[in-house]
């Protein structure tokens, strides 16, 4: 195992076999700033590991820009092969010069990755609630919360509305026209196999991470039983006191999921406890872009008991 260090990133290169016995490289990545960004001027001193093997695959795994990727891939083209990985899925071939593996197959490296066959599933937690309650908001800012003491948790969009967390960043510099607009460009429709394969997806990244945020679409809808049945959890967060309760006839009643908050926003500026047991409920300012709130501290710990 060989780690190479410079600024703002820490490559780490190992030697594996996956589940199907292919022999391949492993270079982790890990942003080390403590804000954990990366800029491209970094790419100019980018050193990677001197004893990569040629003649065997690997495989990039960790968080990063899409233009750090880009650049490792065209950077490890001389490899055999060089693969994605994506805890969702597996190390995902992008490039290929050998017969033992093709461009689009995905490689399982469960073994590799220490994930005992039994290992107990680590919690999935649901933000649900009505349309246009700042959920999306809410998640992003509770990914980003806790992500500095929990470094190995998840944020997964199971929404086809095109809003994912660069658009949801307030340092993007984008006005409200253009997120609008950006959103209606990649924005999806549902369809049959869309919430079956978050339903995949949310199981694999439950056997790898310490914990899976769900953020899902503002309608009950039947085709979203798969998700109940992926996670383990749930938080309303509504801007509607009559829009909860059908929350919880679908996550309580019907998806047995355990609920940890019920938070209301009520537009002014405020944070209100009502209770903290079985379940905790608060009232607080609306969750609007540009305008940053921190997680209220209660809430926080109600996460970390769920993680515990």
């Amino acid at each position: 195992m060989q780690s190479v260090s410079q600024p703002g990133l820490q490559f780490t290169l190992s030697h594996h076999h996956s589940d199907e016995g292919i022999p391949y490289q492993l270079l982790s990545i890990a942003l080390t700033r403590p804000d954990r960004l990366l800029y491209p001027a970094d790419l100019t001193q980018l050193q990677l590991p001197e004893n990569i093997d040629p003649g065997k695959g690997i495989v990039l795994s960790g968080r990063g820009p899409l233009w750090l990727y880009g650049h490792l891939i065209h950077e490890l083209h001389p490899t055999a092969w060089v693969a994605c990985y994506d805890p969702r899925l597996g190390a995902v071939v992008v490039a290929s010069h050998s017969p033992l593996v093709r461009v689009g197959q995905v490689i399982a490296l469960k073994k590799k990755l220490g994930i005992p066959p039994c290992e107990p599933l680590c919690p999935a937690l649901m933000i649900v609630g009505p349309p246009d309650s700042g959920k999306s908001i809410f998640a992003h800012a509770l990914f980003n919360a806790l992500l500095p003491d929990y470094p190995d948790i998840y944020l997964q969009r199971a929404h086809w509305d095109g809003e994912g967390n660069w658009i949801l960043d307030a340092g993007n510099g984008l006005t409200e026209a253009e997120r609008e607009e950006f959103k209606l460009v990649y924005r999806g429709t549902l369809t049959p196999g869309f919430f079956p394969y978050h339903y995949e997806a949310i199981l694999n990244l439950r056997r790898q991470k310490q914990l899976v945020i769900v953020d899902v679409g503002g309608k009950v809808q039947p085709e979203k039983i798969p998700l109940l049945e992926a996670c383990s959890h749930y938080l309303v967060i509504s801007s509607n006191a009559d829009e909860v309760q059908p929350w919880h006839e679908f996550c309580r009643d019907r998806g047995n999921l355990t609920l940890i908050a019920v938070v209301n926003t009520v537009g002014e500026e405020c944070e209100i406890i009502h209770q903290k047991e079985p379940f905790l409920e608060l009232n607080l300012g609306d969750w609007v872009r540009d305008q940053p709130r921190s997680i209220p501290a209660p809430l926080i710990e109600c996460v970390r008991k769920m993680m515990m």
